[in-house]
């Protein structure tokens, strides 16, 4: 299965047969179905037992068509989709009909179901790097994908390979074509792996999740990207996906999942203006958007502003209603820091911070923050959002003493920590006054304790509780974030990614700190979890009063939560201000970039903030 899963071995041997360089079908007009899938049920075995992931499921996509299918995580979207190719694990078994340009394809032979696999049915995984095989050049993947479905020679598939890197638009095809994975970014691996998908011309692409991982905009560069090449390449897409930003944004009809079931099917304004099933209003009501801190209307102040840069008029825009809220942003402004003045020594401050991560061998050192300056008070919540490699993670690690300040002033809870050591007694006694969440709480949850024990181990080791006064405040602690006392006894595999990072948030509170430093701890969940996460958190933060710092790229996540925003941009704060005032009228032609790349759950207003993009590429802001 190398050519499905993105493993290359090197340029090898064609594929066995008369059948290997042939298509499934005639070729295809748009409109015409391109996939059939009636009463397509799996079921995977565990414990001597069939447990269903899919019931019964009918849809079709057509030429020309993106079909997104969206649900929480456990609905069955990624299996139902991965057995269309025979791609599902041994304990599993798949009944019903698949019908790819009018032929069947469950049971018939795996040898020709395999030659429909990358010619005629392409797959764009959620993760490249872990698709991509890292010790292969991209362009030797994407030759051996070429040359293993069609009769050309090692030439012309490298001439094929390059034209597939330019059509996705990377900056340097050559460079791209003798790179290796890890020497591109997230969003230049994400176009490899839809350079190598669509080498053959599929007549239907399967995106699962193609954008989880991203930022906004690179993520609206890549659904732009697919947008394009699908009206070129007039290939079927089947969307999975939990974001329904995305989905306002590419698809034209959605089917809803929820326990192995779909609940409504319709197209994208159907749904998203008129949702029937009760599990859909749920879903859409669970979504972030912007504007949904503040009752006033986002769009049109963000409108505004990209007006003014781009000096076209996109919508009437009342300029005294703009002025009356410039004016109540200012008095807004002026009142947090006379408040800020009475609270008295901020809990972070940073002025005029550089980072460095030192060198490594022949690596040079590198200055990943310059000239940082921002200030966190006790109960407040400050959003740092920016791209990958902005430098808002290393930030957050400095706060906590995991780097060093090369220059500048940090100082934690009113003590200097910039010219502490790493190991030294006082940065060890400041580290309690700070808690950390992490984006990935599978990876950061010890797999061999239980999660009683994760959540006392803080609290041991400081020698604030033990015996029974830890356990009591185990359980106090799992109250606050919801679990049942009884989860104590289970293990990090045991509990969903939601559970999960309600532990890892209840861990960071163990010692009551003053300062919570959160690193993209929803950006891996579901919508309908997610929200559950925000909404705890906010209740915490209200009940508890630490100050947090939010290190996030998602902007809608940050404005149900942020009082004060921080923009960074190449390891520098390039804006910062109060919630509305960044989000509602921005004024770096960064942050004004960067908020038109987030996508809407409404696909009207999407159209329209496309237009957007679209007016600040044409006029040369970057």
């Amino acid at each position: 299965m190398a050519e499905n899963l993105g493993w290359a071995g090197g340029p090898r041997r064609r594929a066995a047969g008369s059948g290997a360089g042939q298509r499934i079908g005639a070729p295809l007009v748009k409109g015409e179905p391109v996939l059939e899938v009636r009463g397509l049920s799996v079921d995977f075995g565990v414990e001597k037992e069939w447990i269903p992931a899919a019931i019964g499921l009918d849809y079709e996509v057509r030429a020309g068509e993106v079909l997104a299918i969206v649900g929480e995580s456990g609905s069955g979207k990624s299996a139902s989709s991965m057995a269309l190719l025979g791609l599902l694990p041994s304990n599993s078994r798949v009944s019903g009909s698949v019908r790819l340009a009018g032929q069947e394809l469950l049971g018939r032979d795996q040898s020709r179901v395999r030659q429909a696999r990358g010619k005629d049915v392409a797959v764009i995984f959620q993760e490249p790097m872990t698709a991509l095989n890292p010790v292969y050049t991209i362009g030797n993947q994407i030759v051996e994908t070429v040359r293993l479905h069609n009769e050309v020679s090692p030439d012309e598939a490298k001439e094929r390979a390059l034209r597939m890197l330019e059509l996705v638009e990377l900056p340097d095809p050559g460079k791209a074509f003798r790179s290796y994975p890890h020497q591109l970014s997230g969003g230049q691996r994400q176009r490899a792996m839809i350079a190598q998908s669509l080498s053959c011309d599929p007549k239907l692409l399967i995106a699962d999740e193609p954008t989880t991982a991203l930022d906004v905009t690179v993520q609206a560069e890549i659904l732009d990207l697919m947008r394009h090449l699908k009206d070129k390449l007039n290939s079927a897409v089947i969307l999975i996906t939990h974001d329904m930003g995305v989905v306002a944004d590419l698809a034209d009809r959605i089917a809803v999942m929820r326990r192995g079931v779909i609940v409504e099917t319709g197209t994208a304004e159907q749904v998203f203006a008129a949702p029937r099933h009760e599990y859909t209003q749920a879903l859409l009501a669970a979504v972030p958007h912007l504007g949904q801190g503040s009752e006033a209307d986002a769009d049109v102040d963000i409108t505004a502003a990209l007006a003014s840069v781009t000096g076209v008029e996109l919508e009437a825009v009342d300029a005294d209603e703009l002025a009356a809220r410039e004016r109540e942003n200012e008095s807004a402004l002026a009142a947090i820091k006379a408040a800020q003045g009475r609270q008295g020594t901020p809990v972070l401050e940073l002025r005029d911070v550089a980072i460095e991560y030192p060198r490594q061998g022949r690596v040079p050192a590198f200055r990943a923050v310059e000239g940082a300056s921002l200030t966190v008070y006790p109960g407040q919540v400050v959003g740092l959002v920016g791209e990958s490699g902005s430098g808002k993670t290393t930030i957050g690690r400095a706060a906590v003493g995991l780097l060093d300040v090369a220059e500048g002033s940090l100082k934690l809870v009113g003590t200097e920590i910039s010219g502490l050591r790493r190991n030294s007694r006082e940065l060890h006694a400041l580290r309690r006054s700070v808690g950390m969440v992490f984006q990935d709480p599978s990876s950061s949850l010890n797999p061999r304790l239980p999660i009683g024990e994760s959540i006392g181990e803080p609290m041991h080791l400081a020698g604030v509780a033990k015996g029974a006064a830890l356990q009591q405040r185990v359980e106090t602690l799992l109250d606050q974030v919801e679990l049942p006392r009884s989860y104590r006894n289970r293990y990090p595999h045991e509990l969903s990614g939601g559970q999960k990072q309600r532990v890892g948030i209840a861990r960071a509170l163990a010692l009551e700190p003053k300062l919570m430093v959160a690193d993209e701890p929803t950006s891996a969940l579901d919508v309908s979890v997610q929200a559950k996460v925000l909404e705890l958190f906010q209740g915490l933060q209200r009940e508890l009063g630490f100050a947090c710092l939010f290190v996030t790229h998602d902007l809608a996540v940050v404005d149900v939560l942020a009082d004060h925003i921080c923009v960074m941009q190449h390891g520098r704060i390039v804006e910062q201000g109060l919630r509305d005032a960044i989000l509602r009228n921005p004024q770096e032609p960064y942050t004004q970039r960067l908020l038109a790349a987030v996508p809407l759950p409404d696909p009207q207003k999407q159209r329209e903030r496309r237009e957007l993009r679209e007016l600040l590429a044409a006029s040369g802001i970057e």
